[in-house]
């Protein structure tokens, strides 16, 4: 699944996610793939996860933070007619 976090707190070592369905997952410390704890402000990044339904919540699994996509920008053309003034 999919979603994003919504916040995580180091201390505490618990956060939620907002998934794309619009659900509410709590996720611990143990919760993140192997090197994916987030440190930091950790808020609106996209995230893959798994969902475990054996406890009393459900509660997001093996959760992993995607690649940051930055826009591309637009290039300029000048068409070969130079610059006018």
């Amino acid at each position: 699944m999919r979603g994003q976090m919504l916040w995580f707190n180091e201390a505490k070592d618990y956060g939620f996610i907002m998934t794309d369905d619009g659900e509410r997952l709590a996720v611990t410390g143990n919760g993140f793939a192997k090197g994916e704890k987030p440190e930091g402000r950790c808020a609106h990044k996209v995230v893959t996860f798994e969902v475990d339904d054996s406890g009393s919540e459900r509660q997001a699994q093996n959760v992993a933070f995607e690649p940051d996509v930055v826009a591309r920008r637009a290039r300029m053309r000048s068409g070969g007619r130079g610059i006018r003034n």
